[in-house]
């Protein structure tokens, strides 16, 4: 198994740190960017060999990839998107889809959280697909929501939900074995194809759609945060000193 970030994102409600940076590389904790606290995760974890898929101001990576290989102990391999600034995620997902077949624990380049989420998907290995899900936080229209079946597998992923109506939050970590690569990539190509807007939850849940089973993991009460703009920043970095 490989660890994995997607990083492509530009991050526009993060100017000025966004203008000559991606949103991955914007600090959080003195020099210490979010990529930092996810390659460190991964690596904590055993997860030395790591994809990191750049977009956005890809050079900005690669002129710190070596610094980051000897900070960290890791082998980064970057693929690369030509359409970050144009299309979703979902698209940027299926960029990777060559390195799913070797199983993948998946991060966003844009949430800070402790290694304890890591160790939670690992520990919870078995299903094809498992998600990381807070079900403890207060749920806001903003957040990425899911609803579950009777079996407990995920039913519906989506900002475009009734906060009320959902299990928890899905915070951006995804743990990939290689019986899903094949049919992960074609749910998210499918999905890129038919609107290249969506995010990559929305192949989660074409896969689901298809008749996939996506089980989710609770990781707890869990300090971390999802950086999309200036508030989230500040409270990314309280967090960020206590792990």
């Amino acid at each position: 198994m490989i660890g994995m970030v997607l990083a492509a994102g530009a991050g526009r409600r993060l100017r000025p740190y966004t203008d000559t940076l991606p949103k991955a590389l914007v600090p959080v904790d003195g020099d210490t960017t979010i990529l930092d606290i996810a390659l460190r995760n991964l690596a904590e974890v055993g997860l030395t060999d790591v994809v990191i898929v750049v977009g956005y101001r890809a050079e900005a990576v690669e002129t710190r990839q070596a610094a980051l290989e000897a900070r960290y102990g890791v082998s980064i391999t970057l693929v690369h998107n030509d359409k970050a600034e144009e299309w979703n995620n979902a698209y940027s997902m299926w960029l990777a889809r060559d390195h799913f077949a070797e199983g993948v624990l998946m991060v966003n380049g844009d949430t800070v959280h402790p290694v304890s989420v890591e160790k939670t998907l690992l520990a919870a290995r078995g299903p094809d697909l498992l998600l990381a899900v807070d079900d403890v936080k207060s749920l806001a229209d903003e957040e990425m929501k899911v609803t579950l079946d009777e079996a407990g597998h995920l039913r519906r992923i989506t900002k475009l939900m009734d906060p009320a109506q959902a299990y928890g939050e899905y915070i951006g970590a995804t743990l990939i074995e290689p019986a899903a690569a094949a049919p992960l990539a074609d749910a998210l190509r499918a999905t890129w194809e038919g609107n290249p807007d969506l995010y990559y939850e929305d192949g989660y849940q074409e896969l689901v759609n298809r008749g996939g089973t996506v089980a989710v993991a609770p990781i707890g009460a869990v300090d971390w945060v999802e950086v999309d703009n200036h508030d989230d920043l500040e409270k990314a970095r309280r967090i960020a000193k206590g792990y």
